[in-house]
């Protein structure tokens, strides 16, 4: 907006602000709109509007009576609606006032709520692809005033006139485009209809679209809505519905959800994915307002849990943005949310109480969505806990399985740590589940709620070691000076040394070291080269006794068996570091600088010997 060139006015004095309508309309184009494609859907949003208002003067009018006709040859584009119309005043009020709405004065306050659009500028989104509006409208709220005719430039200039009523026999308005050279993209013929129907497909009024070759007009939107129409039996009902969801989405649902909210006029489906996506990843959702499409990327119309469905919607309530292009924020969305997921709940419940199959395939894909789920809601944590699939040393199993052969169940708290053990867990008979993956420590933790015979607690070194069965006093007495010098060796991992016995016998050691203690190692370590600075102090009045890793050796190794009999000191400390770096990989945890160092000379010191030795 700029202030006109005028003289200087006494103070006080009143001024009009001036529009420059090609920088509204740049502005409209960059930051409202996302495409030069949604003039089409304004100038039909307008039509529909039109009509609703058409209908409320003659409610008694046949369904089919009042409709839009499309028309595009090329040259110009061109909206017919059999609606509510414009005259001389309506036309002064509305067309030539920027940011008013198109409608008649007194459709205001509830009587709005019937209007899709809700900000008078939409008519402006023409000049995205045209210079000028041409608009030709007969009121049918006043049948005696004449015809009007409203044409708008792109230079802010406007001009109106009065024709007798042949210019337009029927109540009703046309606006006509004549495209720029630079917007064939979107007004050619084929775009015209194929925007038509991508917007329209759903509208209630009858569309038709004639590209002007002759023909009778094809029609947009033929077939009602699917959940509009009536079916023989409930399974042809299912099928279409899942048909429709195939056709619009692009995937084959695993299955369909049929969504009715009647306090927001809201009717769809949601279609389940077939196949696992990754956690966190929101789809958009398509959804209409009174039969127009708003938007194809809604994330907001359902919870983030929510990402193993993909929604077609229709509702009658919601609020669009200014852009109409996606929802606002209001009390009424919000409600909506909380509604549809619990029509998403209720679906998970039904296919646990009656159909196991589904629910199988439905967790094979979309384990991590549930488990979000069930973290924060209490039912769907009571029907679903048991059956959700976890990481364990019986292999990948439920916890409703895992707990009948186990009724302590041990729980890691990461990855790796459960890599350690897990072997040497089986075989001792332990049951321990990975709780490293996300959600998993926290769900089995609560299992007890759902299974009270049930115990659960986190795994610890101490709780493993006191599993694994210890050697006889002469063996260890035997084995004592090869264990100091490996004790010796390690002590720079702070790792000690101890020699037991466990299966599987093929294992030679086992590394006990959790990820808490190699932090608190670190922080001790830190605290040592910073002593005397400020950091250092900070770090010393964190200081704790620093736990120290275990090696366990296996005696029933056969490789560990030679090693505790080396008499070499040289030789015994290598091959300790040797067992320390090969317990280390087997860990899968990341490697220490040190511990790689150690891993690449510990096999070069025993290749040297062997060599020197078979020399």
């Amino acid at each position: 907006m700029t202030l006109p060139d005028t003289p200087l006015s006494p103070a006080g004095a009143d001024r009009t602000f001036q529009v420059d309508l090609r920088g509204l309309v740049d502005l409209l184009s960059h930051h409202l709109y996302s495409s030069p494609r949604v003039y089409l859907r304004e100038l039909m949003q307008n039509a529909v509007d039109a009509l609703t208002a058409r209908r409320r003067l003659e409610p008694a009018a046949p369904a089919d009576a009042f409709g839009i006709r499309l028309y595009a040859d090329g040259s110009v584009v061109r909206v017919e609606d059999d609606g509510v119309g414009l005259t001389e005043a309506d036309v002064h009020t509305f067309l030539a006032t920027i940011g008013r709405s198109s409608k008649r004065a007194e459709k205001i306050a509830e009587q709005r709520a019937d209007f899709i659009g809700q900000f008078g500028i939409g008519l402006l989104s023409c000049f995205l692809v045209a210079d000028e509006i041409h608009v030709l409208s007969r009121s049918a709220a006043a049948p005696d005033a004449p015809v009007v005719e409203w044409r708008g430039r792109g230079d802010g200039s406007y001009t109106v006139r009065t024709l007798p009523a042949s210019a337009r026999p029927r109540p009703g308005t046309t606006v006509t485009l004549t495209p720029r050279a630079d917007a064939g993209e979107w007004t050619r013929p084929v775009q015209v209809h194929a925007l038509a129907r991508h917007f329209g497909s759903l509208l209630r009024h009858p569309v038709t679209f004639d590209d002007g070759k002759g023909g009778t007009g094809t029609s947009v939107n033929p077939e009602p809505a699917p959940w509009a129409r009536t079916y023989p039996t409930p399974g042809a009902r299912s099928r279409a519905l899942a048909a429709f969801g195939e056709e619009t989405l692009g995937f084959t649902p695993l299955d369909t959800i049929e969504l009715d909210l009647p306090a927001v006029g809201l009717k769809g489906i949601a279609c389940v994915l077939p196949e696992a996506v990754p956690a966190g990843r929101r789809h958009g959702h398509r959804v209409h307002v009174k039969g127009m499409l708003l938007s194809e990327q809604a994330e907001e119309i359902l919870p983030e849990w929510a990402f193993f469905v993909r929604c077609v919607v229709d509702a009658e309530s919601l609020r669009p943005t200014a852009s109409r292009e996606s929802l606002y924020e209001d009390d009424t969305l919000a409600a909506v949310r909380d509604a549809l997921a619990e029509r998403l709940r209720a679906w998970i419940a039904r296919a646990a109480a009656s159909d196991p199959d589904l629910l199988a395939r439905f967790l094979q894909a979309h384990h991590l969505a549930v488990k979000s789920l069930a973290v924060h809601d209490d039912e769907i944590l009571r029907m679903l806990l048991p059956w959700l699939p976890f990481e364990t040393t019986d292999g990948h199993s439920t916890l409703d399985e895992f707990a009948r052969t186990h009724r302590t169940v041990l729980v890691t708290s990461s990855v790796e740590e459960f890599r350690q053990v897990a072997a040497i867990a089986s075989a001792a008979g332990l049951g321990v589940v990975n709780g490293g993956y996300t959600y998993d420590r926290e769900l089995v933790h609560r299992l007890p709620e759902i299974r009270p015979e049930v115990s659960v607690a986190d795994l610890d070194p101490a709780t493993l070691t006191a599993h694994l069965d210890p050697v006889d006093r002469e063996t260890e007495l035997a084995a004592a000076p090869y264990l100091a010098l490996a004790r010796d060796a390690l002590a720079v991992f702070d790792c000690d040394v101890a020699l037991r016995t466990f299966h599987p016998a093929s294992a030679p050691a086992l590394l006990v070291d959790s990820r808490e203690a190699r932090h608190e190692r670190t922080r001790s370590q830190l605290a040592r080269e910073s002593e005397g600075g400020l950091w250092g102090d900070i770090l010393g009045a964190l200081r704790q006794e620093a736990p120290r890793a275990q090696l366990i050796l296996n005696q029933l190794n056969p490789l560990v068996r030679t090693a505790v009999s080396i008499d070499e000191p040289e030789l015994a400390r290598t091959s300790a570091e040797a067992l320390y770096g090969q317990a280390a990989m087997l860990s899968r945890r990341p490697l220490r600088p040190a511990e790689s160092s150690l891993i690449n000379r510990s096999f070069l010191d025993l290749l040297a010997h062997a060599l020197r030795k078979d020399s």
